[in-house]
């Protein structure tokens, strides 16, 4: 053991990265548009590393007119809480103009992602793969090369105003924008040049905002070795169905017969979409090329999708389920509407609103109270957790819509999901003996699933939908996680309660200075208030509800009303111009 310890010391190296995030120009479906990209170029650099590494992003903030920062989507960040990205949870934003330092041991193999994890912005463009190769990997020896393939989704027009349109009055039953088109690789144009009789591992990533894909690669078997970081015994499957944020390696072994190229095909969920817009392609099409001569063939029609049921898979250490829950949650989801007339979504009622202060640093500053959840505010929906205890979530939807639901800082065993239209959990299911681990999961209309982890990552970690337009209206919940624990192992240095641990770590100058140069505060519970814990006068709040009476229906009806009423008036005063001028031209001269 001592010599396997010396020797992954020996070849652990700093793995660094720097990004000035900025504007450029992109077309990759032929419409051009302005797009974040990094270092001047897009699609985004991809970040590879190996198990052991210490990775440092440094980060410069160029955009100019918006903040921003970045999440690594899938690591656990362990013992670096910090770290992990969301603003208002664990950092305040990356101001405009300013620099901001991420740096952690990467300590877990396989395909990840990273993006903006700021105000619905990285559709713009903020995402990228993260790769953390294994030289330990259980598949090593049964392939020949590996490949990255993304998905995403892209839009026409910026996230900021599609985001003023999509929660207000204007949109009262909170339909989601729907995608121009679907990328793969950032491209429509995607050709990948492959040799006879070898196997690939493909790492295939979904970045979109909102829409999953079906994926297949016509004439050719897949075999399944890993999702969301989880090694998997291989299960064979021809299509497969990746929400957004989930991740897949596949084995692809190709033919002997180099006289025909291949499609690969990606295509858009369209249930996921309220309407389906005039002539919305929702395919992306690239192709396995055998013989660059040959040409590159149409996809062959689908009947029906059928894919893979990832439910069914079981990780290859064969963790066995969680027996014994110590602590579980029940998450009630469901979308409504609020005072102002927009479409939000709520977990029990309750629809998550930004603190003031990063509840990260609230859980830092705030001494023994950091275990009471009420100093968050009780629109961060906060749970706390105790150290290394056995945690389920039981979420029940109550929409008609699909949800993928993912977990910072860990993977969970998925217990339970249910089929649409299941309704509430019963509790009545029998449980997988091995279940699948991952970090995102699809949760189906009207239906429920339940989640198991254990608790041995002292932070503070979201639980959100991964469709863009659910968390900005609100659908998060937050585990703070052994906060007391936490204390000591991370330490604010403005904090009365600092930890006296000389081993802990401090927040950086850099994550400080994110907080201080815009004013905002680094200590105290939700509202800032750092005598009174218990005092959230001045916190963040959603809009009041709606009067009583009112129903999302007769929201449509008074925005509808006021509409008609104002053209209305835009009618009369024009007649009437029309009139005062006409008797004017009578009058005598």
């Amino acid at each position: 053991m001592a010599l396997f310890l010396l020797l992954s010391t020996a070849f652990a190296k700093t793995v660094t990265y720097d990004f000035n995030i900025g504007w450029v120009t992109a077309q990759p479906d032929g419409f051009s548009r302005p797009t974040i990209g990094i270092n001047g170029q897009w699609p985004i650099p991809q970040i590879t590393a190996a198990v052991g590494d210490q990775l440092v992003v440094n980060v410069k903030n160029d955009l100019g007119n918006q903040t921003t920062s970045l999440h690594f989507h899938g690591l656990y960040q362990n013992g670096t809480a910090h770290m992990d990205g969301p603003v208002g949870v664990t950092q305040c934003s990356i101001p405009i103009g300013g620099s901001f330092v991420y740096e952690f041991k990467i300590d877990q193999p396989g395909t990840y992602w990273y993006h903006s994890h700021d105000s619905g912005q990285y559709p713009d463009g903020l995402r990228g793969p993260l790769i953390v190769t294994d030289p330990d990997s259980p598949y090593k020896d049964q392939y020949d090369e590996e490949l990255v393939l993304t998905l995403s989704d892209w839009y026409h027009d910026q996230m900021p105003g599609l985001l003023s349109w999509f929660i207000s009055y204007a949109n009262p039953t909170g339909a989601e924008p729907v995608p121009n088109s679907a990328l793969m690789n950032e491209t429509q144009d995607l050709s990948i040049n492959v040799e006879p009789g070898k196997t690939y591992m493909f790492r295939i990533v979904n970045m979109a905002a909102f829409a999953a894909q079906y994926l297949w690669f016509e004439g050719h078997t897949m075999r399944i070795v890993e999702v969301d970081g989880i090694y998997t015994e291989a299960a064979e499957a021809d299509m497969i169905y990746l929400t957004a944020a989930q991740r897949y390696s596949v084995l692809v072994t190709t033919k002997n017969d180099t006289s025909s190229n291949f499609a690969i095909v990606g295509s858009m969920d369209q249930d996921l979409f309220d309407k389906i817009p005039e002539g919305l392609n929702p395919n992306v099409t690239g192709w396995l090329v055998y013989d660059s001569a040959a040409p590159l063939p149409t996809p062959a029609f689908v009947d029906a999708f059928e894919p893979f049921d990832d439910f069914t898979l079981i990780p290859h250490d064969r963790l066995p389920l969680f027996s014994q829950v110590d602590q579980s949650i029940q998450l009630d989801m469901k979308m409504d509407n609020l005072g102002d007339g927009a479409n939000y979504a709520f977990f029990n009622d309750l629809t998550y609103v930004r603190p003031k202060v990063p509840t990260l640093y609230s859980a830092l500053t705030s001494g023994p109270e950091a275990s009471n959840p009420a100093i968050y505010g009780a629109n961060i929906i906060p749970f706390v957790l105790q150290k290394n205890e056995v945690v389920e979530i039981v979420l029940n939807s109550m929409d008609p819509g699909k949800h993928p639901f993912h977990l910072h800082g860990h993977a969970f065993q998925a217990v339970v999901r249910s089929q649409d239209e299941a309704g509430v959990y019963v509790g009545n299911e029998t449980f997988p003996e091995f279940p699948m681990r991952r970090d995102t999961i699809l949760v189906r209309p009207n239906g429920n699933i339940v989640l198991r982890f254990r608790a041995d990552n002292p932070g503070v970690w979201l639980f959100h939908c991964h469709i863009e337009w659910h968390v900005t209206s609100g659908l998060v919940a937050t585990m703070v996680e052994a906060p007391l624990e936490l204390q000591q192992s991370l330490s604010l240095a403005r904090s009365p309660y600092a930890s006296a641990n000389s081993s802990a770590l401090a927040i950086p100058p850099s994550h400080v200075e994110a907080c201080t140069s815009q004013g905002l505060p680094l200590a105290g519970n939700a509202a800032g208030n750092t005598e009174d814990l218990l005092n959230l006068e001045g916190e963040n709040l959603p809009p009041k509800p709606l009067p009583a009476g009112f129903t999302p229906k007769g929201v449509v009806a008074l925005v509808f009303s006021i509409i008609a009423a104002f053209v209305g008036m835009v009618v009369i005063g024009w007649y009437g111009a029309l009139e005062v001028k006409g008797v004017k031209d009578e009058q005598p001269h």
